[in-house]
């Protein structure tokens, strides 16, 4: 199932480049007092809702695909977490390029762990991805990305791909320089997901998906989720060893090689095997 979110908040299915409007099963999410719950209340409830969503497919209200606003599939993760130089490829050009490395000693993953994005730095392939630092080199990653759909404390690699409720396409988006990967990930718009979340059930090994992206319609970077360094139930593993994930949390994967600047008014397009394809300007 592909489920998206759009225009005002509204919660849709996708199918044959049409959603279908399910919002009406939003009002049996429970209504928090303050403080808020520590997950997303939409993919904590997924597996109870699932069935009353599909109910409601033969009845719901249906527009076309490029009439909407996508926002991100998931509003309200607690952590984004992502994983460095996850490919070897991209940690080769990494290490060879003074542009991207800034004289700074290039760790691969397992020696650098994982990091974490801000939350506010997150948005929909509908809203545009905005160069905030122009004098500076902002480049591209495209990356698979995990929606942990359950609490998960300390998992084994075994256990870890029970606990995804779902996989979006992501843009990690980074300002090159000396900075902290976590600051300079982090600016407003930097994470992109969309541009919707397909279903765990949909996606029969995640470790097999070819990922594509494209500049103004010119590919840059072109790999398989079969090469990334650490794979995902790893990473899950990994990062759940360290913090507990909460339902809604997500995990970017790693982006391989073929990393390279956009600027304004620049259009990338994102697309993974079994996702699709999601559109994002550049202002």
């Amino acid at each position: 199932m592909q489920i998206c979110r759009f225009n005002e908040n509204r919660l849709g299915v996708v199918r044959d480049n049409r959603v279908y409007d399910v919002s009406g099963v939003l009002d049996r999410l429970p209504v928090f007092r303050y403080p808020l719950p520590e997950h997303d209340p939409l993919i904590a409830a997924l597996p109870e809702l699932r069935p009353i969503i599909e109910s409601m497919l033969a009845g719901a209200r249906s527009v076309d695909l490029a009439s909407v606003r996508l926002l991100p599939p998931v509003a309200s993760p607690r952590k984004i977490v992502a994983a460095p130089v996850n490919y070897r490829k991209h940690i080769e050009e990494a290490r060879s390029d003074a542009a991207i490395h800034h004289h700074q000693a290039i760790l691969d993953i397992d020696r650098a762990g994982l990091f974490l994005k801000a939350t506010s730095s997150l948005i929909g392939p509908s809203d545009p991805l905005m160069i905030r630092h122009a004098d500076r080199r902002n480049d591209h990653e495209i990356e698979l990305v995990a929606v942990i759909g359950k609490t998960v404390d300390r998992v084994t690699p075994e256990k870890a791909l029970d606990c995804v409720a779902g996989y979006c396409v992501g843009l990690d988006m980074t300002v090159r320089g000396t900075e902290e990967r976590s600051l300079r990930k982090s600016v407003d718009t930097f994470s992109v997901i969309g541009p919707w979340m397909v279903t765990a059930d949909d996606i029969a090994d995640p470790g097999q998906l070819v990922l594509e992206l494209r500049v103004n319609g010119d590919l840059r970077q072109q790999a398989s989720t079969a090469d990334l360094l650490r794979d995902l139930p790893s990473l899950i593993a990994l990062a759940s060893s360290f913090y507990t994930l909460r339902p809604g949390d997500l995990l970017f994967t790693g982006t391989p090689e073929g990393v390279g600047a956009v600027k304004s008014d620049d259009s990338i397009a994102a697309w993974i095997e079994g996702i699709g394809t999601m559109q994002v300007a550049v202002h």
